[in-house]
C-alpha cells in the first residue's frame, strides 16, 4: 500500500468515524492532525514482519514511548479509531430471528 493509498483510506475512515482531522502524506508516513495532536502512521520495514505498521499517538509521544507496532491494517484502523475516540458504527448480525 502506498502512502497515497493509505492517505485516501484514512480520509474515508475519519469521515466515517466522525472525526475532525486533517490527513496528509509526508516523507515519514501519513499524519492525522486531530484536535488533541498528531497521529503518525508508518509502514514497518519488511525485516520486522509480522509487524506491518507503526502508530505514534500524542499520548505515546508525551510519555516518551516508542510507536505501537501493529500486525495488520485492520488492527491499525481499530487502534487508530480507538485512540481518536471515533464512532464504531452499527454492527451487522446474521442469524435466525428469535
Amino acid at each position: 500500500m502506498t502512502d497515497a493509498e493509505l492517505r485516501n483510506l484514512l480520509l474515508d475512515c475519519v469521515a466515517v468515524w466522525s472525526i475532525a482531522a486533517r490527513v496528509e502524506a509526508g516523507t515519514d508516513g501519513v499524519t492525522l492532525h486531530a484536535p488533541d495532536g498528531a497521529y503518525l502512521v508508518q509502514v514497518a520495514p519488511a525485516d520486522l514482519r509480522p509487524v506491518r505498521w507503526f502508530l505514534r499517538t500524542p499520548e505515546r509521544e508525551a510519555a516518551n514511548r516508542p510507536p505501537r507496532a501493529v500486525p495488520s491494517i485492520v488492527a491499525l484502523l481499530s487502534a487508530l479509531r480507538n485512540a481518536l475516540g471515533g464512532e464504531g458504527g452499527s454492527r451487522l448480525r446474521v442469524g435466525a430471528a428469535g
